[in-house]
């Protein structure tokens, strides 16, 4: 997929300034594709050069002026052709997974605190993704939201990277135990030389 869909996705909830869109590229997007702001703001005037999405100017008194893009005619059609296509399958290329693959031959704290930061790196997306859930459907039933809300898909996409969050949480929670109790067990088993002055 290219970044391109990835907007083109974002902007058919409606007209969005750049910064909007970055804005709302962190919070939700983010779960499944990962953009930087200059990116965003480079593929916007890709996109609209191409005419796949149009954008205005907005005067505002007191700020710089800004500009607000929508999903033109070609860009709905461009997304039918997107959606349409099959789906390539999704892969891990993780660095984390290469140290705890190697980990039985490398120094284990190291990853072992990176693991721990892992997981705390997900409980704090897991906070804001169950946060986000809940302004998407109101104070509507999730069940009852999902059959006749307006809007489901970004929140399938939350509850996607809701459950990739706390699986790898979870993971990196019991490999960070794993590995600390197989360092002490080691550390435990292995007699302790003291020299003493003159032996």
């Amino acid at each position: 997929m290219a970044l391109r869909h990835a907007v083109l996705a974002a902007l058919l909830d409606g007209e969005y300034s750049g910064y909007q869109l970055a804005k709302g590229f962190d919070i939700g997007v983010a779960n499944f594709w990962h953009a930087l702001p200059q990116q965003l703001y480079a593929e916007l005037t890709k996109l609209e050069a191409e005419g796949l999405v149009a954008g205005r100017e907005v005067v505002q008194e007191g700020r710089p002026n800004k500009r607000l893009f929508r999903v033109t005619d070609e860009g709905l059609a461009e997304m039918e052709r997107f959606a349409a296509r099959a789906a390539k399958p999704s892969f891990i290329r993780d660095d984390l997974l290469v140290k705890v693959q190697a980990v039985d031959g490398v120094a284990a704290a190291p990853v072992i605190e990176q693991l721990t930061e892992r997981a705390a790196v997900a409980d704090a997306k897991i906070e804001v993704l169950e946060k986000l859930l809940v302004r998407l459907r109101g104070d509507a039933d999730e069940d009852v939201f999902l059959r006749t809300g307006e809007r489901v898909g970004p929140y399938l996409t939350c509850l996607r990277g809701l459950a990739f969050e706390r699986e790898s949480r979870d993971w990196c929670r019991r490999a960070a135990a794993l590995l600390s109790t197989r360092e002490a067990a080691a550390r435990g088993s292995q007699p302790v030389v003291t020299v003493r002055s003159g032996e």
